[in-house]
């Protein structure tokens, strides 16, 4: 047992670590959707500063090629199939870190979908329980599991990954923009809570993110062109980007923030 908790835990044997490097030397975090774009993102700028991350996606094939790279860039990593929406899968990802690394000080909560795209009046009711229960309920009940373990260890941090559609919706996501929205509201909801257990809740809402789930946007060029003009930062964000304002979210450095969502949008409007 404890060969295992040391092993998620080691540092670097070659050399001595970096203060980057060591921002979370000893923490373990659960990243979920994270064997791509933001998620993977999130794990790999958690992981390069000394956390061991959790990697979780529906097919095994993706986990293990996510844990490939982990590893060939020095980053401790567990990885295993998990189905956010399924409750014995929350539980098995929770039970897994527990066992192999002793216990959870960071949750980023980056799970989405979105099956449908077009005008919101035709949405359906099957839907909306897809999209609210994954983009919402799933989030919240993955947090309520991790909780308690993090207040065993003195603390720790909570992310939601919304979006700038929950500020500004965009057209034809009209029930995932919605979803978003109420990330937003429960990092307020959740924030004042959880303070009293030293444990910080907060957002990140990325604008148009050059990931897969974004591309019928970021590779159209004339969508693009439009998005352009409402942009201060005249191009598509990075996914590295976005993971290292969740590896802010989680430090030290952002020790006095609770109950915020930062937009990092490349300047898109973002004002409810």
């Amino acid at each position: 047992m404890w060969r295992r908790v040391l092993g998620c835990l080691r540092t670097n044997p070659v050399r001595e670590m970096s203060t980057s490097q060591s921002t979370f030397a000893g923490k373990v975090a659960i990243v979920t959707a994270s064997t791509d774009g933001i998620g993977l993102a999130a794990a790999q700028a958690l992981g390069k500063r000394g956390a061991h991350v959790v990697v979780s996606s529906r097919k095994r094939a993706n986990v293990d090629r996510a844990v490939a790279l982990l590893q060939s860039q020095d980053i401790g990593v567990t990885g295993t199939t998990c189905n956010i929406g399924k409750a014995e899968d929350r539980e098995r990802l929770l039970q897994l870190t527990l066992d192999q690394c002793g216990g959870v000080d960071i949750l980023v909560s980056n799970a989405a979908v979105n099956p449908f795209f077009g005008n919101t009046m035709d949405s359906t009711e099957e839907i909306w329980d897809k999209i609210l229960s994954i983009n919402v309920k799933a989030a919240f009940l993955m947090t309520k599991l991790v909780v308690p373990h993090m207040v065993k260890r003195g603390g720790g941090n909570i992310v939601f990954v919304s979006s700038i559609a929950g500020y500004q919706p965009i057209q034809g996501l009209g029930p995932y923009s919605v979803s978003k929205s109420a990330l937003l509201g429960l990092t307020k909801v959740l924030a004042p809570e959880l303070a009293p257990s030293n444990i910080r809740v907060n957002g990140v809402a990325p604008g148009v993110i050059k990931t897969r789930f974004s591309s019928a946007i970021w590779q159209n060029e004339d969508s693009m062109d439009e998005f352009k003009k409402q942009l201060s930062i005249k191009r598509a964000g990075e996914t590295e980007e976005i993971g290292s304002v969740v590896a802010f979210l989680c430090s030290e450095d952002a020790s006095y923030i609770t109950g915020e969502t930062i937009v990092a949008s490349g300047g898109l409007a973002s004002r409810l």
